[in-house]
């Protein structure tokens, strides 16, 4: 496990944390095979485009990536995706996204052809189920942000993103055990949070005078990660960490 991104360096964080433990070699080797088209995405890039038709998804393998949608003239950030994510399997089954896809600083990532994604599962069902689990915990951490946002004030909200952002990136062994560091910016949590930047700005002052971290240039420092949790409310169980969930035989190929 600790050598998967050494063996399978496109796909290697792919459910990594979660259910990598239960791919075996060869559904990790056919993942890797069909995932073969590499591209470099530079920063504030929209990769794809709301309404437009799909013939590939992609799995981000470096940097971080917004979903967004366009309204009255305004682009709401409405999920953040990290590296390990395959961000638009959606589009494998619904071709056309309602929403857009863009880079949030310097992206790595390798594109999978519908085509052959569905060879794929139409004859390896334990790989079929592991991909449905990953859109899955899309939609997990969706209805969790709308339940936060609805919830908490605006500094609770913003601990509880920021909570979450570290457990995700710790999660594929990219944070650090003080904090992370992200392109992020107060606006985007803002955005995220559904307050102004002005507004979040003084969340943020709140949130490190209570010791409860302290958010600069995209970089979270922090120190007393169970006050964080606590006053944002965040329980990592909708992440499925080192999730034990049962693939029943039957679904081997």
């Amino acid at each position: 496990m600790a050598r998967d991104t050494e063996t399978y360096p496109r796909t290697g964080l792919f459910l990594k944390g979660r259910l990598r433990h239960e791919m075996s070699a060869r559904d990790k080797a056919q993942l890797e095979e069909v995932c073969h088209e590499v591209s470099l995405l530079p920063a504030s890039t929209r990769v794809l485009h709301a309404g437009r038709r799909c013939d590939r998804s992609m799995l981000l393998t470096e940097g971080f990536m917004l979903r967004t949608i366009e309204q009255d003239g305004k682009t709401h950030v409405v999920g953040l995706q990290v590296p390990g994510d395959f961000i638009d399997l959606h589009s494998f089954a619904l071709k056309r996204l309602d929403h857009n896809i863009e880079t949030l600083g310097r992206c790595s990532v390798v594109y999978a052809q519908h085509a052959e994604l569905q060879s794929l599962v139409e004859n390896n069902g334990r790989l079929a189920r592991l991909m449905w689990f990953s859109t899955l915990l899309d939609a997990a951490i969706h209805r969790e942000w709308i339940l936060k946002t609805k919830q908490l004030r605006a500094d609770a909200c913003a601990a509880h993103f920021l909570a979450e952002t570290w457990a995700r990136l710790e999660l594929v062994g990219l944070a650090k055990h003080d904090g992370f560091v992200s392109p992020l910016t107060q606006s985007h949590i803002a955005e995220i949070c559904g307050t102004t930047p002005v507004h979040m700005s003084r969340c943020l002052s709140a949130l490190r005078d209570r010791g409860l971290g302290e958010f600069r240039r995209g970089r979270f420092y922090c120190r007393n990660r169970d006050g964080l949790y606590e006053f944002g409310k965040f329980d990592a169980d909708y992440l499925y960490g080192n999730a034990d969930i049962d693939l029943d035989e039957e679904l081997n190929p």
